[in-house]
């Protein structure tokens, strides 16, 4: 069996579609969640469908030897980032090369980098006039959404589509094709 861990940190909605994605695959299984927010509710997703979720701090992530620790003991297969806010520390990058994977709300390299999240890209999608969108999913390197691209997929923008048609647009599209994509590249290893 193969285990995932994922990272979240908002409310969790591509948690949930992974989770239920794999719930009972042959080869497969989500191991647990972690959020940097205690808050989020994500955890409670996570609650109702049984799966482990912890929380951490700023420091802990920072510092990252705890956490690193952890994850190590886990030893997972792959850690998949679905909505996950910050940079991966390069001593997490280094321990897992190749083994973490993002999915970003664009067409990379096109608003791709620090600070180019959720409404932040969609707002500039629509701002330049886009004719199309998507998503990408990538290896997570040392910098903000530049590691080697494993599948891109785009979606067509109507001028009149607004910020929140683009996002939905593209929300479809995470949930259809991420749980895929990350079945493939653990099939593939």
């Amino acid at each position: 069996m193969k285990h995932i861990i994922l990272f979240a940190s908002g409310s969790g909605t591509n948690v949930e579609n992974i989770v239920k994605y794999f719930e009972g695959h042959s080869a497969i299984a989500v191991s647990c969640v972690f959020t940097n927010k205690r808050d989020a509710f994500v955890i409670d997703r996570c609650n109702a469908m049984g799966v482990p979720a912890f929380s951490f701090n700023g420091p802990a992530f920072k510092n990252g030897s705890i956490l690193l620790q952890i994850l190590k003991n886990l030893k997972p297969d792959l850690i998949v980032l679905a909505g996950f806010l910050r940079k991966i520390p390069s001593e997490m990058v280094a321990d897992f090369p190749e083994k973490i994977i993002n999915i970003h709300p664009a067409l990379l390299p096109k608003y791709g980098g620090k600070g180019m999240y959720g409404k932040h890209v969609h707002r500039e999608v629509k701002a330049n006039k886009e004719k199309e969108s998507g998503i990408t999913v990538h290896y997570v390197n040392d910098h903000y959404d530049e590691g080697a691209i494993i599948e891109q997929r785009s979606v067509s923008i109507a001028s009149s589509d607004s910020e929140d048609e683009i996002a939905r647009k593209v929300q479809e599209l995470e949930h259809l094709h991420y749980p895929r994509i990350i079945e493939a590249v653990l099939t593939e290893n």
